[in-house]
């Protein structure tokens, strides 16, 4: 039986995983735009020769529930984007993101250790991804989201102080991803400066108009694309033990 893999999330016209993998490594890619992630179990039942599927927004919390097992950091984490699935049809969930987000961040301080504090933006699994690698390296962070909790900012109470305060800002929604290229948080742009470093999680396109509007000011920024290719290889490595 061929083997193939696969990616569900919704929507998918901006994954470059079926090209990437197709591509690259020569391997039948399936996308399933799920409408629900209760229409998993079916997916999964129709394809017996699946060994693995990513998993993009907005499933990344949600389909750890039907797996067999998740891996320790993927539980800590609390968010999976990568599903193995072995000969018996047992399915493992792991996180690749917080790897590929880590290998974006050294590149973007240019493999120096800074000193800054970070705002994330978003509360999804990619964002959780991030929060536990910032927690790692040491770095304080605060989250701001359109849901407001304990210990979220909502962006409408989201001072000029606080951006200008927090150098590092990583964006983990998906505003500004194609088709809506013109799409940003909500943040006082004007409070950022030559200090700043703008990390955006969107890989497509490549400059986003969050980035944008931090180059005007001099603040350096980095893409997706770095995070996407360094989880995308460890992906493979994991379909492949």
């Amino acid at each position: 039986m061929r083997r193939v893999l696969g990616i569900i999330g919704r929507p998918l016209g901006h994954s470059f995983s079926k090209r990437y993998f197709e591509e690259r490594h020569g391997v039948e890619y399936l996308e399933f735009e799920l409408g629900s992630i209760d229409e998993l179990p079916a997916v999964l039942a129709a394809h017996p020769n699946l060994a693995g599927f990513n998993v993009t927004i907005p499933y990344k919390v949600e389909v750890m529930r039907f797996l067999d097992e998740v891996s320790p950091e993927a539980r800590a984490i609390g968010a999976v984007n990568c599903v193995s699935i072995d000969s018996d049809g047992r399915s493992v969930g792991h996180n690749t993101d917080a790897h590929g987000f880590g290998v974006g961040l050294e590149k973007l301080f240019d493999g120096r250790h800074v000193e800054v504090k970070a705002l994330v933006l978003g509360s999804g699994g990619a964002a959780k991804a991030v929060l536990h690698v910032l927690t790692q390296i040491g770095i304080e962070h605060t989250t701001v989201s359109r849901n407001p909790a304990a210990g979220v900012i909502a962006y409408g109470d989201l001072p000029p102080e606080i951006v200008g305060d927090h150098k590092l800002i990583i964006n983990t929604t998906p505003l500004g991803m194609w088709p809506d290229v013109n799409g940003r948080p909500e943040l006082p742009y004007d409070a950022l400066g030559t200090k700043h470093y703008l990390y955006d999680l969107v890989y497509n396109p490549a400059e986003t108009a969050f980035m944008r509007e931090g180059a005007r000011r001099g603040a350096a920024t980095i893409g997706g694309e770095e995070m996407l290719l360094a989880q995308a290889e460890r992906n493979w490595e994991i379909w492949n033990k």
